[in-house]
């Protein structure tokens, strides 16, 4: 079995769930337009959330074929960042407990992608030609 596939299969779910429920019980639309709207990305909120959803459910498929897995990695990372930015951060670090809505599981999702797309760590080539 491949190293990462219980986590490729994990992220997978995790991005599917997520996406997939918002479009079918208006969250992508509210998400646009009561949030993204708001805090200045009018008239694009709508558009911007759905890309949002959109490149998860591409994420996930991609990572279940384990295809472009780097790419796929940093286009979802940068996703995640920009939600810790400007959702989650002003709320903390706890989802929930010690607080609410908060950093620590897009911190967890970004460390899963990044052993993912790194299953062997980091490495740096010391090959003398």
């Amino acid at each position: 079995m491949n190293a990462n596939l219980l986590l490729r299969i994990a992220m997978a779910i995790i991005l599917l769930t997520h996406s997939i429920s918002g479009m079918f019980n208006n969250g992508i639309n509210d998400f646009g337009n009561l949030f993204l709207n708001q805090i200045g990305f009018a008239p694009y909120g709508v558009f911007l959330a759905w890309s949002i959803k959109l490149s998860h459910v591409a994420a996930a498929i991609l990572l279940l074929a384990n295809k472009y897995i780097k790419l796929d990695g940093f286009v979802t990372i940068f996703v995640l960042i920009m939600g810790i930015i400007l959702v989650h951060f002003k709320e903390g670090w706890f989802v929930v407990g010690g607080g609410r809505n908060g950093v620590e599981y897009n911190f967890l999702l970004i460390i899963v992608l990044m052993a993912i797309m790194y299953p062997n760590g980091f490495q740096v080539s010391n090959e003398k030609k």
